[in-house]
C-alpha cells in the first residue's frame, strides 16, 4: 500500500514548495488583488448570461401556405374627421374589404388631441325608425312607407330607409353617390349636421384588420368607397364637397402581427404633415415572418417589416389621384426564427475555469516579469553598470 501511495505522490503535478522559500512582494500583492477583482467581474458576467437566456437566429425559406394576416394600426389624423373617415382593403387576389367597420374603432379628438367622443365604427347618425316617403305608391310591411333608393332599386318592392341603405344601393349598382343634400335619409337622419358639427375636428383610428397573407394594400380616405367599372372609387366629391383634404397624420402604431419580445415596427410615431393642398401618402411595406420561440417553448407567429415612403401630390386645381393614406404591403420568402435557450451547466463550468486559470496565468506572468525585471536593475545598481 505505501507503494501505491508513493507512485501516487509521483503524479502530483502540483509539487509544494516549502514556505521558507517563498519571497512576497508589493508588487505582487497588488497584482493580486487586481487580478482577483478581474476574475470577479468576469465569473459575475458569466453567471449573468448563464442565468438569463440567449436568442437564436435563423433565416430558413418560408413554405407555408394559405393562412391570415391581422394588422393592428393606431393612427390619428388631426384634420380629417370621424364621419367622413374610412378604410378598405384589398390584395392581388381579388378580395376586397370595402368601408371596413370589423373591429375599427373610432376617437373624436379636437384640435390639441383631446378625446372628444370614443365609438365603434360607424359613419352617419343612427338611423331612423319613423318610415320616410310613400315609394312606388306600394305599402309594405303592416302599412309602413318604403323608402326611395333614388333609382337604384333592383326591384320594385326594393326599399331604402335609412342613408347607408341608399349608399349600399348605390355601391350594388357601381354608381357615384348624389351630393347628400338630395337624399331625404341622409338629411332626415342628420348626416349632413353631423358632418358640420365635426368640422375642424380630428380622429383616432385604430383596431385591427384580418386579411389573406398574400400581397395587398390598405388604406384610409375621405368618403365611402365603391367599385364602378372595376375600378375603386370613393365618394369623396359628391358626400364631401371640399376643394382639399388635410391628411396629415401620425402612425401611434403599426404592427403585423403579435407582440413578440424585441419586436421593432420601424412606423411607430411616425408623423407627417402635409404641405400641398392634396395628395397621397404612400407606405411601401416589405414583411418579413418572424417565429419567436421563448424558453418554455411557447410560440408566437408574427411578423417584422422594413418601410419605404413617399408623397405624391396631386396637379394644381386636380384631384388626378384619391387623397389618401395608402399602405402597400408585400411579403417576403425568407422567414426569421427567434429561438431562446439557456447556456448549459458544463459550458457554464467550463468558461468558469478558463476565466480563473487564465486570469491566474496572466496575473502570475505580468509579476514573474517585474519581479525579475526589479532584480535586473537592483543588480545593476550594485555592479555600477546602470548610470
Amino acid at each position: 500500500m505505501a507503494g501505491i501511495m508513493n507512485k501516487l505522490k509521483k503524479l502530483d503535478a502540483y509539487p509544494k514548495i516549502n514556505e521558507d522559500f517563498y519571497s512576497r512582494t508589493l508588487s505582487g500583492g497588488i497584482i493580486t488583488i487586481v487580478s482577483s477583482v478581474v476574475m470577479l467581474l468576469l465569473f459575475f458576467s458569466e453567471l449573468q448570461l448563464y442565468l438569463h437566456a440567449s436568442t437564436e437566429t435563423k433565416l430558413v425559406v418560408d413554405t407555408s401556405r394559405g393562412g391570415t394576416l391581422r394588422i393592428n394600426f393606431d393612427i390619428t389624423f388631426p384634420h380629417l374627421a370621424c364621419s367622413i373617415l374610412s378604410v378598405d382593403a384589398m390584395d392581388v387576389s381579388g378580395e376586397e374589404h370595402l368601408d371596413v367597420k370589423h373591429d375599427i374603432f373610432k376617437k373624436r379628438v379636437d384640435a390639441h388631441g383631446n378625446v372628444i367622443e370614443s365609438r365603434k365604427d360607424g359613419i352617419g347618425a343612427p338611423k331612423i325608425e319613423k318610415p320616410l316617403q310613400r315609394h312606388g305608391g306600394r305599402l309594405k310591411h303592416n302599412e309602413e312607407y318604403c323608402g326611395s333608393c333614388y333609382g337604384a332599386e333592383e326591384a320594385d318592392d326594393d326599399c331604402c330607409n335609412s342613408c347607408d341603405e341608399v349608399h349600399h344601393a348605390y355601391k350594388k349598382r357601381g354608381w357615384g353617390l348624389p351630393y347628400l343634400d338630395l337624399i331625404d335619409q341622409c338629411k332626415r337622419e342628420g348626416f349632413l349636421q353631423q358632418i358640420k358639427d365635426e368640422e375642424g375636428e380630428g380622429c383616432n383610428i385604430y383596431g385591427s384588420l384580418e386579411i389573406n397573407k398574400v400581397a395587398g394594400n390598405f388604406h384610409f380616405a375621405p368618403g365611402k368607397s365603391f367599385q364602378q367599372s372595376n375600378v375603386h372609387v370613393h365618394d369623396f366629391l359628391a358626400s364631401f364637397p371640399k376643394d382639399s383634404y388635410n391628411l396629415s397624420h401620425k402612425i401611434n402604431r403599426l404592427a403585423f402581427g403579435d407582440y413578440f419580445p424585441g419586436a421593432m415596427n420601424p412606423l411607430d410615431s411616425a408623423e407627417w404633415t402635409q404641405e400641398q393642398p392634396n395628395g397621397m401618402f404612400q407606405y411601401f411595406i416589405k414583411v418579413v415572418p418572424t417565429v419567436y420561440t421563448d424558453v418554455t417553448g411557447h410560440t408566437i407567429q408574427s411578423n417584422q417589416f422594413s418601410v419605404t415612403e413617399h408623397f405624391k401630390a396631386a396637379e394644381v386645381g386636380q384631384l388626378q389621384s384619391l387623397p389618401a393614406v395608402y399602405f402597400f404591403y408585400d411579403l417576403s420568402p425568407i422567414k426569421v426564427t427567434f429561438t431562446e435557450q439557456h447556456v448549459s451547466f458544463l459550458h457554464f463550468l467550463t468558461n468558469v475555469c478558463a476565466i480563473v486559470g487564465g486570469a491566474f496565468a496572466v496575473a502570475g506572468m505580468f509579476d514573474s516579469f517585474i519581479y525579475h525585471g526589479q532584480k535586473a536593475i537592483k543588480r545593476k545598481i550594485e555592479l555600477g553598470k546602470l548610470s
